[in-house]
């Protein structure tokens, strides 16, 4: 990135049978200066994604040893956390709580774009949608205001394999509403993995999901 510079000559070679120690040495030649910027990008097998306060946090919280700062207001999360979750005695795979979006998110509202470079480099995305919250329009509204945010920043994190998941189901506001959601969800194909990060139920069916699909995302590479 920028070279070294190169070394003088020390005093040892100046030394003469008349001046065994010289006092006197010969600078070398300094080394380049630049100033550059990093962007980090953190590798993980899956992410979570979806708007704030969601749960995402919760969930990686009760799935792998990472202890990310969890509240009950918009942002908590502020920089992505990593955990490990284990499978079993022969699986795992590494997760990322990716903050919450917004509608607008790539134009700069709410976290902006600061964070979704981070999705880039996951394998597969776990689509967080909270049905319990007063501001509760429709699961698939959710869904898609979320993915054309994605699609808005890049297209190929818009392709990326996604599970699509509902949480908060210990709540009786989401017992009413789940159902009808889920049916909107299977009508156009997709499965949804209704879970309670809080109690736990459901959550181990959906890491299973995760295992199952990420083994079935990395066997077509294996085989490249």
């Amino acid at each position: 990135l920028a070279l070294g510079g190169r070394g003088g000559r020390g005093n040892s070679r100046f030394k003469t049978s008349t001046n065994q120690a010289p006092r006197y040495a010969q600078s070398g030649l300094p080394g380049e200066e630049k100033t550059v910027s990093l962007e980090l990008k953190l590798i993980a097998d899956a992410g979570t994604v979806g708007f704030p306060n969601v749960g995402k946090s919760t969930l990686i919280a009760s799935v792998s040893a990472a202890r990310p700062k969890i509240a009950d207001y918009p942002f908590t999360t502020l920089k992505p956390n990593l955990g490990v979750v284990r499978l079993g005695d022969y699986q795992t795979f590494v997760i990322a709580d990716i903050p919450g979006l917004i509608e607008g998110a790539h134009l700069g509202a709410g976290l902006g774009t600061k964070f979704l470079r981070h999705i880039e480099r996951t394998s597969i995305l776990i689509h967080i949608i909270d049905i319990s919250r007063d501001s509760f329009t429709g699961a698939w509204d959710d869904f898609e205001t979320i993915n054309n945010e994605h699609e808005s920043f890049s297209p190929a994190v818009r392709a990326k394999p996604q599970i699509v998941a509902i949480n908060k189901i210990d709540l009786t506001i989401t017992r009413e509403r789940l159902q009808e959601q889920v049916n909107i969800f299977e009508e156009k194909g997709l499965r949804v993995f209704p879970f309670s990060a809080v109690t736990g139920e459901g959550v181990g069916e959906l890491m299973q999901e995760v295992g199952k699909r990420l083994d079935d995302y990395s066997a077509p590479q294996a085989q490249d």
